[in-house]
Parts: structure tokens; sequence; C-alpha cells
């Protein structure tokens, strides 16, 4: 089939074009710029790169069309942020196409309650980027089930990888907390360090994009949960971390309040979202489904992002 991946140099894609050159696809990708995949891979040398800002054929009114001239029987949204995005999108590929495959978030959920937790609990989603993501799935379920609109929803969880930064157990992106516990010193933690993330690797999310093209009649009309098998503990991740320089993890817990006078604005704010919310989330609907394994626990995937930063300078430690 024809394939276009708006987005597809970023994290899942650097893997997802790949995976769909190798299954026969044409592949287009759309971007507005020319961004390496992180990882090279041969297949890249057969994606047919298109070139187009998003952000200003959206305020024309014309992305949507600049998408369907494209003649595509796939679309996969990798980077739609806003319900009228997405609608704009919707719009212009309406009966045109077999399956449109968007790239949500479990950050549309809110805070887990029921754990694991399935793809049917109600979402209480806050803040503006979950908030987005849970309206372009009311959407596009909507359209689906009505018989308008092709629609799957994908929802990974914190992605990781090769090449960029992943959630750290402090629930941020500071890659001095690596260190810290790469040293053996002392790791201030807020809360009780039993809040959860529920990271996954950027290969695994590839394989449930692949898994929902080749199941057509199972995904549409469906949201999945595209995570690793089991979710992690702030404690267990940091103590799990240090093991991989033979160090045991120092952890002093103290309250949000406290913690959050010892780093900056923007890493306190997104540690207190990962906190709220203290993902846990199931694969049994993927699995039953489509078929997915995970290849990866987040613990694997963390592993070799982590050693890949390391070779990089990015976070200052021994190899490990």
């Amino acid at each position: 089939m024809r394939v276009v991946v708006i987005g597809g140099s970023g994290h899942v894609g650097t893997y997802l074009a790949p995976r769909l050159v190798e299954a026969g696809h044409e592949v287009l990708n759309v971007a507005r710029g020319r961004q390496k995949p992180y990882s090279a891979h041969r297949a890249w040398d057969k994606v047919q790169q298109v070139r187009i800002d998003r952000a200003a054929e959206e305020a024309a009114g014309a992305f949507g069309e600049r998408v369907a001239a494209l003649k595509p029987d796939v679309v996969m949204d990798m980077i739609c942020f806003t319900l009228s995005s997405c609608q704009q999108l919707v719009q212009a590929l309406r009966g045109q196409v077999q399956h449109f495959l968007f790239t949500g978030t479990i950050w549309m959920l809110g805070p887990s309650e029921v754990v694991p937790t399935t793809e049917e609990y109600p979402r209480r989603s806050f803040g503006e980027y979950g908030v987005q993501k849970a309206a372009i799935e009311r959407f596009l379920l909507d359209e689906a089930r009505r018989g308008n609109f092709p629609a799957t929803c994908i929802h990974p969880g914190s992605i990781t990888g090769p090449g960029y930064m992943p959630v750290s157990p402090l629930g941020n992106y500071d890659p001095h907390v690596f260190e810290i516990l790469a040293r053996g010193e002392e790791l201030p933690m807020p809360s009780l360090g039993m809040e959860t993330l529920h990271h996954v690797h950027a290969d695994d999310v590839a394989q449930m994009f692949m898994l929902a093209l080749a199941n057509w009649s199972a995904a549409v009309g469906q949201s999945f949960w595209a995570v690793s098998p089991q979710a992690i503990s702030l404690r267990g991740y940091a103590m799990a971390a240090a093991g991989w320089w033979g160090q045991e993890a120092r952890i002093h817990t103290v309250p949000f309040e406290e913690w959050k006078k010892t780093t900056t604005g923007r890493h306190a704010e997104t540690t207190w979202g990962h906190l709220l919310r203290s993902s846990h989330l199931s694969i049994a609907k993927a699995q039953g489904l489509l078929g997915y394994q995970p290849r990866y626990t987040s613990l694997q995937a963390l592993y070799e992002c982590v050693a890949s930063l390391i070779a990089q300078g990015v976070i200052v430690a021994p190899a490990i």
C-alpha cells in the first residue's frame, strides 16, 4: 500500500518507516524539515521525503488537502496535537483512505485508578496536551464507529530508545539523575517513590502500528495502549539503574514541595505530571486483538537508551 507517515523521522518513525519498507509498502514521510532518524537504516533510501510545513498549511486551511493530494491508502499521523488539526485532516481524507492511524498518549487517561488500566476506563484528562489528545480520540472513535472514517488510536507510554533522553527515576528528563546513581550518591526522591512510570521502546510502538495495519478489521474503531509489559515504580527504577554501575541506590524521600526546590521549574513540572498520573496500563487488549508482544521490558529499553547517551556524552558516567 501507499503509506503516508506524518512526522515519520521522529522517535517511533525511526523504526516504523524501515518496518513499512521491509513489508513491501511504498512509504512517504511528510515533514517540515530534513531531520534525520535517530538510527540509520538502509530502508530510508527508499522512503520518499515530502516537505510540508504543517503549521503554516493548517493556518491556510490547506494541510489536509496537501496530504490527500499524495493519494495515500494509509495515513499514520505521528504529530497531531489538537482537535482542530485532526478535524481538518479527516475532512480532507474522508472517503479517500483505507486506514488512518493516530498517535495519542497514555497521558490522556489522567491518573491511574484501577491498575493495570484498560483502554475502556473513563478518561480523566488534565493539562492541555492530555485534554487535546483525549478530544481527538473521542472524535476519531466516533467517526470510526459511525462508519464514516476508518481510524485507529495508538497511545504510547513514555517512549524510549537510543539517542534521546528517557523519563528518569525522578519522572523528568534530567540526565544528572543517572550521574548521581552512577556515583552511588544519595538521590533525593519526591513523595514515596512508589509512583509508577510506564515506558515503551520506540520499536515496540512501531510494532503496534504494523500490527494494526495488518489487522484492519480488529483495529478500526479501537484504541490501544502501546507500552511495555509492566510499569515500574520510581524507587524500583532507581535501584535497577544504580545496579547498572554496580551501585546500590541511596534514596532519600522528601515531600514534593521540598524536593522541587532542588531542581529547575521545568523538571519539577514534568515530575509532578508523572507523579499525579502514576501510569500503569494493560496490554491485554492489544495482545488479544493484534498479537502485540513487546520485545523490550521497561528496564531493557532504558538500559539500551542510557548506554547510548553515555556513548554520546549526554550522560557523563562510566559505560554500562
